[in-house]
């Protein structure tokens, strides 16, 4: 360490502090990390150890900062605004943006839009993360995600509507040769049922046929919905997806929809994103193009 310079803090104990400030929240700021609340109450009582003060008074509901602790958070907020303004002039043509969405998501409904994003945004580097897992916006290096569920996500997350889920019964039209498309429950045991891991037909055919018990068709089942909709593009059976999922393949005609029939679920598709006094201009774009194109869909 030169003369005259103190021995800082940890650049990662600084952060965790600006996020606890911001928050007064020690849980709040952990799902926000995407670390445990004890990481994060570790991190401040190291810092106050090695300043030798209080940042905060702990209350019997919630935090307060000491007086100290307010000229400090204001200071080190504004010292990691201009680490990051120093940054990105550094990389003045980089944009780079992570979106974290299901297997299923990006193949049957991202993917298939992503040429159109790339020829009207050329400056951003959008990057798709696809996993099952829940991602962490802070350890996976997640801008936005899409969620299926309801709100609220997280206390430190702000959630906005894509769409609707609607669930259709399609398959393809060669599996009906030589036979009748079902139209009654007796018919519909004749055929495979695919299923994926959300299993819709219990609550789908109990719509459909209330006056009917659970059916006895034979059954296949998957761990996600994009093989069930696959196995039904290939004609081994009827499979249950959202409409937006096979909106190509209806209009295709390599599938067809059996009934007119559609599951209204109370969870829906939503976009979930990190609250943050600061958002990246490529934030807004995408949460732009993402809206229009489910609006368009």
């Amino acid at each position: 360490m030169p003369d005259g310079f103190l021995e800082l803090p940890s650049l990662n104990a600084l952060r965790v502090f600006e996020v606890v400030a911001r928050h007064l929240n020690f849980r709040v700021a952990a799902e926000e990390l995407g670390v445990t609340q004890a990481a994060v109450a570790q991190q401040i009582r190291g810092l106050e150890a090695s300043l030798d003060l209080r940042l905060f008074e702990r209350l019997p509901r919630g935090l307060a900062l000491t007086d100290a602790g307010k000229g400090y958070s204001g200071s080190i907020r504004s010292a990691f605004a201009m680490i990051d303004e120093a940054t990105r002039l550094l990389r003045p043509k980089a944009s780079h943006l992570t979106v974290s969405v299901t297997p299923t998501f990006a193949s049957k409904w991202l993917i298939p839009r992503l040429g159109n994003f790339a020829q009207s945004h050329p400056d951003i580097d959008l990057r798709v993360l696809a996993t099952d897992r829940l991602s962490h916006f802070s350890t996976d290096g997640v801008d936005i995600a899409v969620r299926y569920g309801k709100p609220e996500f997280g206390a430190g997350l702000n959630s906005e509507l894509l769409m609707e889920q609607r669930i259709v019964a399609v398959a393809c039209p060669t599996l009906f040769e030589g036979s009748e498309i079902p139209v009654s429950f007796e018919q519909l045991q004749d055929f495979i049922m695919l299923h994926d891991a959300h299993d819709f037909w219990p609550q789908f055919l109990a719509e459909l046929f209330p006056q009917h018990a659970q059916p006895t068709a034979r059954n296949l089942r998957f761990n996600q919905t994009s093989l069930a909709i696959e196995a039904a593009t290939r004609g081994q059976g009827i499979a249950l997806a959202s409409s937006a999922f096979v909106s190509d393949e209806l209009a295709s005609g390599r599938l067809i929809q059996i009934f007119a029939q559609q599951l209204r679920l109370d969870k829906s598709f939503y976009l979930v994103w990190p609250r943050k006094t600061k958002q990246p201009e490529s934030l807004g774009i995408v949460q732009h193009w993402l809206k229009q194109q489910a609006d368009n869909s």
